[in-house]
């Protein structure tokens, strides 16, 4: 599920972007997904640290995190 959303939320990205690129600019459109997609990941990592705070485990910054963790 977590899978088809994420392309979902990409999808539609790319799809809303491109009409803004015809209007605006691609400069504009790149911008535009650009903080979509790190708005959507930054969602996500927040999610991920409480609950690994729920269960009782470690806080770790996001080194550790990339290095233990395959997200």
């Amino acid at each position: 599920m977590k899978r088809v959303r994420k392309k979902i939320v990409i999808f539609l990205a790319v799809t809303i972007g491109t009409f803004i690129g015809m209007f605006k600019g691609e400069e504009a459109k790149q911008k535009w997904v650009f903080k979509l997609r790190t708005k959507y990941e930054n969602k996500r990592l927040v999610a991920e640290r409480k609950s690994i705070a729920r269960k009782g485990g470690v806080q770790l910054d996001d080194i550790e995190m990339a290095a233990y963790h395959n997200n």
